[in-house]
């Protein structure tokens, strides 16, 4: 699907027509710069590779400073292929004007890297309870793991503590509150995955 590189801002709010809050995500996309165009013939598929965010030419590698070249734009940061753009060519500019207030939209992100978390945090066990028994230092435990005889072994995918978030998250149909045009702005209704000043992808 057609969508825009962008960045996230950070959070707000604005009121509907019927005075109610809804909370919304800010989000810079684009514009965005057509680096490659894919082709069937010589590709294998159609897709449109897509930059965005500038960045310093002594921080690119040759081959990538001879691809942006080709375009006849300066160094990008990301690059990222959407599939559905028709008739584009290299060095067009797509900007937010891509999508229309009211219309749903798809966010993928990165989501904020937790580090090393128990089973409470992460699976959102609730523990024991009431610490009865002689139960003091079981309240965030995660329980039993499995059967002594059969099979002897924590079966795979168990439930247990580790690394938590810094994984990719898509959320889905959120609504385009409000496109701000000259500002490069879109602000969606509800949360979006990754902390602020990360890349998201916006898709249609």
């Amino acid at each position: 699907m057609p969508g825009l590189i962008g960045k996230k801002i950070g959070m707000t709010s604005v009121y509907s027509a019927e005075g109610k809050n809804i909370p919304c995500t800010v989000i810079e996309a684009g514009p965005c710069v057509v680096t490659q165009v894919k082709k069937n013939d010589t590709d294998g598929y159609e897709a449109v590779q897509l930059a965005y965010g500038e960045k310093k030419e002594k921080h690119t590698p040759k081959a990538m400073q001879g691809h942006f070249k080709k375009a006849k734009i300066t160094p990008k940061r990301k690059l990222v292929e959407f599939k559905g753009f028709e008739d584009k060519n290299l060095g067009d500019a797509i900007t937010v004007d891509l999508f229309e207030e009211g219309e749903w939209v798809d966010v993928v992100g990165t989501s904020k890297g937790k580090g090393f978390q128990g089973v409470v945090k992460r699976h959102g066990f609730r523990g024991v309870g009431d610490a009865t028994h002689g139960q003091h230092n079981r309240l965030r435990a995660p329980g039993s793991l499995g059967a002594g005889s059969t099979p002897s072994k924590v079966m795979k995918g168990m439930k247990m503590a580790g690394r938590t978030g810094g994984d990719r998250v898509m959320q889905q149909n959120l609504q385009v509150i409000k496109v701000y045009s000259d500002k490069n702005l879109i602000v969606v209704k509800g949360s979006v995955p990754g902390a602020k000043g990360s890349f998201v992808l916006i898709e249609k």
